[in-house]
């Protein structure tokens, strides 16, 4: 696999240099490229955006930590939280960049109690699930593990039962610690603050290797990432990684644009009608995106299907929707389900429209969901079912504070008489009778994902399926 990824830079780093960024290029074919490009490059600029908030711009609302410095929160996502789509409010947040251009990092984690769940999500720049640790992977032992380039040479220090390796240099990290009720923030803080990162120099001793700071990165617009503004975000990304080999052909298509090359991309250095085609390109680009994401609304098990590492993509791709380019499999997960988890840790049924093109809308209707006696999701650690702004994609506010209904809320909720359980989803109470069992909805269009930490086996080949929103008449 080394010897693969050697072998792809020196071929992606001959094309490149090959490649005459002076050739004209036809209007047609700008917006093809363009096209191409988004629907591959989407998940990196969204990606980046977070990265933007998080690491690199220390003035924003959302800034986290630099690189490779850790970030915890004991408490859980509400409305304020806006970096990232479809956010979870069921698992106190520890998220982190790292950069591994210069040394591996090495990451700790403490010994933990048996029914408690966490997970360490290791994410690449394309949005690819390459690595976990966590109750589900690795166990509730206390642990350190290497993350490092695929490719590196090193050593594997004692003590470190394997190497982790990711494909991207810089990579993102979400830790997710299982909340138990309003009263196990303190024991969620302290194990926060156990999870340990270190550079390997730093851990056997030595002094630490800093990595060069990233410069003259662009600065993020909210809004972008519909535009063929985003193609900016794309160029600079791309030139934060080194192609695949099954991927030099595809990268030095769009080095045509400029998009990854020392020029880098400009769409003022396009004639107007060049400049329209590239804008035409990526309006079609999101367009294909948004297609797809009304195919995949109505498959209960899409969440199973569109996140995991690129060779899982790969396969699915080809098994689940006869396709050789999963690339807008990526882009509708990054859209719609940000930093989604891959099938094995979680599964999300996901209630995006009532029919396609209509979305569900508490203005007009209130909505139920009923899960039969013994029926519940199953699952091995716990699970959710949250609230969503049909426009925003983010929490909303509400009179109870209230985004999520969980399993963790067994004991709280009203059961009906034949032992089944009704969760109410509208605008207005349903009364206090019924309170326990309501999920606020907003004043208009709105979306809501289950979450199945750990899902059984039935909940990933769809012998349990996920009951449906009932409309109901105000």
């Amino acid at each position: 696999m080394k010897t693969k990824n050697i072998l792809a830079v020196l071929v992606a780093a001959f094309l490149l240099a090959c490649n005459p960024q002076t050739e004209k290029t036809t209007p047609d074919e700008a917006k093809e490229i363009a096209k191409e490009a988004y629907v591959y490059g989407f998940p990196l600029v969204v990606n980046y955006k977070t990265m933007y908030n998080y690491t690199l711009n220390e003035k924003s609302p959302e800034y986290k930590a630099a690189f490779n410095e850790k970030s915890c929160e004991a408490r859980v996502f509400t409305p304020e939280d806006k970096a990232i789509v479809t956010p979870n409010s069921d698992t106190p947040y520890c998220m982190f960049w790292l950069d591994i251009r210069n040394e591996p990092v090495i990451l700790s984690v403490p010994e933990m109690e048996e029914d408690r769940y966490y997970s360490f999500q290791l994410i690449d720049l394309y949005t690819h699930n390459f690595g976990y640790l966590g109750t589900l992977s690795t166990g509730n032992k206390a642990g350190k593990f290497l993350i490092a380039q695929e490719g590196w040479k090193g050593e594997k220090p004692e003590g470190i039962p394997d190497i982790l390796y990711s494909e991207t240099d810089l990579f993102f990290v979400i830790v997710r610690t299982q909340l138990i009720d309003a009263n196990d923030l303190a024991n969620v803080k302290a194990i926060q603050a156990k999870y340990q990162i270190q550079g390997l120099s730093n851990f056997l001793g030595k002094e630490p290797v800093k990595s060069e700071e990233i410069v003259n990165y662009p600065e993020w617009n909210d809004g972008d990432e519909f535009t063929a503004a985003s193609l900016n975000y794309i160029n600079f990304m791309l030139n934060l990684t080194i192609p695949v080999a099954s991927e030099v052909e595809l990268r030095n298509k769009f080095a045509k644009l400029g998009l990854g090359t020392d020029k880098g991309f400009d769409i003022n250095s396009f004639d107007e009608e060049t400049q329209k085609a590239i804008e035409e390109g990526v309006k079609e680009g999101f367009k294909e995106i948004t297609d797809f994401t009304t195919t995949a609304a109505a498959d209960p098990l899409t969440s199973t299907k569109i996140f995991g590492t690129r060779d899982f993509l790969t396969k699915s791709a080809k098994e689940n929707y006869n396709s050789d380019n999963f690339y807008v499999m990526r882009s509708v997960a990054a859209l719609n389900g940000l930093y989604g988890n891959s099938a094995q840790e979680a599964t999300y049924p996901t209630y995006l429209m009532e029919a396609p093109g209509v979305p569900y809308d508490a203005s007009k209707y209130n909505y139920t969901l009923t899960f039969k006696k013994d029926e519940l999701p199953p699952v091995k650690a716990f699970w959710s079912f949250s609230m969503y702004d049909g426009i925003t994609q983010l929490f909303i506010h509400n009179e109870l504070d209230r985004y999520l209904l969980t399993s963790n809320m067994l004991e709280e909720f009203v059961y009906n008489k034949d032992g089944s359980l009704t969760f109410y989803i509208q605008k207005d109470t349903p009364g206090d009778a019924l309170k326990a069992n309501w999920l606020p909805a907003p004043d208009g269009p709105f979306y809501c994902t289950m979450r199945l930490y750990g899902p059984k086996e039935e909940a990933v080949n769809g012998e349990w399926v996920n009951p449906p929103l009932l409309k109901l008449n105000k």
